[in-house]
């Protein structure tokens, strides 16, 4: 073939063409390939490409002459400009954006007699239909749905990352998608609080607790966060230039504002209503409601629990603890390039740390009790807790502090100056919460109970009148009550014989 093309195709620029012209000029070119590139005839192309002959010249014709962009379908010089008057349009897109919101049926139903009625050429419904459709989306969603759905929809939002490791903190809660047995082995569903460093997106620390979120729950997620960990996978420690909180009242009290104070973090509060500032953590919640809870007994599928509930809070806590410090906290993260762990390590740092532990304590762990000193040590909680310091204080009263996720080890102050810590000898290896004592207390009175009911059941079969002690422990069901006859008589041949 003597003709070669003006612009080579693999160079030809189609800049100022929409995509859809783009497909359609490759497409068109494809059909061509064979005649452009191999020298095929045109009536063979035609033939192989199952397209009219005429096509296949005229578009030949266009590539020659002005390359793929000549190969763009032209169009009209009148294209989307609508001959029906521009006051019909304007109504239209009125009705369109009414709220509640009408259908594209609707609409073309009542503009149609409007129409007859000014003497102008009723609208079809594909061209009612197609007003509506080129409407601004963000237009419809703001009429429709209000200013909250606008702004969480198309309003730009600034992502904004801390430039420094312990720059910034958000901390937040959320009631995870699971059941779990609390103490008095009922099904309920528990809290997570989280404080999560916004510059690595590590997780500094957490509790799992049964019930409303409240202070101390938000003050024991701190003290795990800012203290060192017992393990090295879990290097994020410190205490933070800033943490960012919602409204809750539980970040909002007196004594979170004294903790931020003595600690000199600064207290920032996302807007009211807006959620956008908390994206980091919710999307840490989310990957725990999809990739951990859905694994574990109790897991809700469409607000039902897949299987039976099993798991207790404490064993909740472990499993969160492994995934975070095994999963989450150790793996890729897609925005950032780079795990958590080794984000929040950087080049190598120091961050700024509380005097001791003692003094963390004292501002954030509010379970506070009061206890005499015996001879034998701090009773509490049926576990005996000893310390040489604590033989010059037999007699006295002391303040005790503990961790509820932890009560093997107490702080003991007095008169507001710390002692010492004293330690359950019988549990110094173990791990014990709160919860499981009170867990363990249950279990053992359900026991009691059905020894009582398994010995007191002969003494019901043999004896005529059993004890009261039996008949409590295995009530009888109530007769239905009669009607009692009225108080009040009126007329002498009401009264009974």
């Amino acid at each position: 073939m003597s003709e070669r093309p003006l612009v080579d195709p693999l160079s030809d620029s189609l800049a100022g063409l929409s995509e859809e012209q783009r497909v359609e000029a490759m497409r068109r070119f494809n059909l061509l390939r064979p005649h452009v590139e191999d020298g095929v005839s045109l009536v063979e192309t035609a033939r192989a490409a199952d397209t009219p002959l005429r096509t296949l010249q005229r578009w030949a014709a266009q590539y020659f002459s002005g390359g793929l962009a000549g190969l763009v379908r032209s169009r009209r010089s009148d294209a989307r400009q609508r001959k029906m008057p521009a006051a019909l349009v304007e109504l239209i897109e009125g009705l369109a954006l009414q709220k509640p919101r009408l259908s594209a049926a609707t609409i073309h139903r009542r503009v149609t007699p409007i129409a007859e009625a000014h003497h102008w050429q009723a609208p079809s419904y594909a061209a009612v239909h197609a007003i509506i459709h080129e409407l601004d989306p963000a237009l419809l969603t703001l009429a429709h749905e209000g200013a909250a759905a606008y702004r969480d929809r198309f309003e730009l939002i600034y992502r904004h990352r801390a430039e420094r490791p312990n720059d910034l903190w958000q901390a937040d809660h959320t009631l995870l998608d699971i059941l779990v047995l609390d103490a008095n082995g009922q099904p309920v569903r528990p809290w997570l609080s989280i404080v999560l460093d916004d510059h690595s997106r590590a997780v500094a620390g957490y509790t799992v607790f049964v019930g409303a979120p409240s202070a101390i729950q938000t003050a024991l997620a701190l003290r795990q966060a800012i203290w060192r960990k017992e393990t090295p996978s879990w290097p994020v420690c410190g205490l933070p230039d800033a943490l960012y909180t919602d409204h809750g009242s539980d970040f909002t009290s007196q004594h979170i504002e004294q903790v931020a104070a003595d600690l000199h973090i600064e207290l920032i509060y996302s807007t009211v209503g807006r959620p956008q500032g908390r994206g980091k953590i919710e999307r840490f919640f989310g990957t725990l409601n999809t990739e951990l809870l859905p694994e574990l007994p109790g897991a809700l599928l469409q607000g039902k629990p897949g299987t039976p509930p099993r798991l207790s809070i404490g064993e909740l806590d472990a499993a969160i603890r492994t995934f975070t410090l095994s999963v989450y906290n150790t793996r890729i993260h897609s925005e950032i390039g780079q795990s958590p762990n080794d984000a929040w390590r950087a080049d190598g740092w120091l961050p700024r740390m509380p005097e001791s532990l003692e003094a963390l304590d004292l501002l954030l762990v509010m379970v506070v009790q009061s206890r005499l000193v015996r001879r034998d040590g701090i009773r509490f909680q049926g576990l005996r807790y000893t310390d040489p310091t604590l033989a010059a204080y037999v007699g006295e009263s002391v303040a005790i502090r503990y961790d509820p996720r932890d009560i093997t080890e107490i702080r003991v102050f007095y008169q507001n100056r710390f002692l010492c810590r004293a330690v359950s000898a019988d549990h110094a290896h173990r791990t014990i919460s709160l919860k499981d004592i009170q867990q363990a207390r249950v279990a053992r009175r359900k026991a009691l109970r059905v020894e009582i009911a398994a010995r007191t059941r002969q003494l019901i079969e043999f004896l005529p009148d059993p004890p009261s002690s039996v008949s409590d422990a295995e009530p009888k069901p109530k007769e239905p009550s009669q009607p009692s006859s009225p108080r009040l008589v009126l007329y002498e041949e009401d009264k009974k014989p």
